[in-house]
């Protein structure tokens, strides 16, 4: 029996590396071996619970599950049945495409293993096929920048619009990017961490604001202009504002600048709740749209992030080789230590 490693949730806070064994494609599927995999809030939400509630307990029993859904590799088997895709093919993954569960999320595999099973593999449902000029690291990226991109297009924001991002993380940075790509007159990122903003920056932000020290009314009048609320008190002239920080004090914020018709697009899953001012969002008629995942956007992103790649590339901070899994997951705990951390594998043959 072939054997192969996989990251699981162990305890709370932590993970374990165990040898499993390696699937064996059927004649629908078809397996990929791992070269790069991206770590996310959802996977260090696991881990600060120590796995996932079993299903069927009321007591609270935590059950480990296998870790990552944000992978990219190399195809080395394929299924007779399965049309479009060849050994030696750099492909994406549609974690939710997978039908026994969310791939990385509770399903039955992960994709921080040296090896997934594509299950009832479909090229333009369950994998994108990308080329070789784009390393693994950044073509890992395609999953959380089809979580920006839907977030962009639920702002359905147009050239003429000025739009602020709260929260420089992996989903604001992408945010920002798919908004310039989209022609968006102007973008202002906002964050705390000084090091961020300069990400924002480097990869298009018109502006940026940090709101821990900056007056953020002044500074969006300063960049948007002068405009007001239905009852004619004046507000900056920001037509859009984007959640991706999930602070509660990001509502209030925006409540206490939104313009008349102004819109929120929450894209972030907040933390705590928040008390929201709903006279406040009355009297500037505000909008609020949440943005959930990806419904249509996993592989509409794949051809601009191959295009675009040297731009996505600058949201990485740490490549992690899997061997040191470990010291990726406590950067990744760490609040402020890491922009984005991409776990590597072994790329020889």
């Amino acid at each position: 029996m072939a054997t192969m490693k996989s990251l699981q949730t162990g305890g709370q806070n932590k993970i374990d590396v165990v040898d499993v064994e390696r699937p064996v494609p059927g004649p629908r599927d078809a397996l990929l071996r791992i070269r790069a995999c991206g770590i996310c809030g959802t996977d260090t939400t696991f881990l600060h619970m120590g796995g996932m509630p079993a299903r069927g307990h009321a007591g609270g029993e935590m059950i480990s599950i296998s870790l990552g859904h944000e992978p990219a590799g190399e195809i080395v088997e394929v299924g007779a049945e399965v049309t479009g895709l060849k050994a030696g093919d750099r492909v994406v993954v549609n974690p939710q495409a997978a039908p026994s569960g969310i791939i990385g999320c509770g399903g039955k595999h992960g994709g921080m293993a040296e090896y997934l099973l594509i299950e009832d593999c479909v090229v333009g449902r369950s994998v994108a096929v990308f080329p070789d000029t784009v390393p693994f690291d950044v073509a890992a990226l395609n999953e959380p920048m089809a979580v920006a991109r839907h977030c962009v297009n639920r702002s359905e924001a147009k050239p003429g619009d000025k739009v602020v991002v709260f929260g420089a993380g992996p989903i604001g940075l992408g945010a920002a990017i798919w908004l310039k790509l989209r022609g968006v007159e102007h973008v202002v990122v906002a964050d705390v961490l000084p090091e961020r903003l300069e990400t924002a920056l480097a990869v298009g932000a018109d502006a940026v604001i940090n709101s821990a020290t900056d007056d953020v009314t002044a500074r969006l009048t300063e960049l948007h202009g002068h405009a007001a609320n239905a009852l004619g008190q004046p507000r900056p002239g920001t037509d859009i504002y984007i959640d991706a920080a999930g602070a509660a004090a990001v509502f209030s914020t925006v409540i206490d600048n939104a313009k008349w018709g102004a819109k929120l697009v929450m894209v972030a899953v907040q933390k705590k709740g928040a008390d929201i001012d709903l006279g406040g969002m009355l009297r500037s008629e505000l909008t609020l749209v949440a943005s959930q995942g990806y419904p249509t956007e996993i592989f509409e992103v794949t051809p601009e992030i191959v295009e675009h790649h040297e731009r996505f590339a600058k949201l990485i901070s740490h490549r992690i080789p899997f061997a040191e899994a470990g010291r990726a997951f406590d950067l990744a705990l760490t609040p402020g230590a890491a922009e984005k951390v991409v776990v590597t594998f072994d790329d020889r043959p």
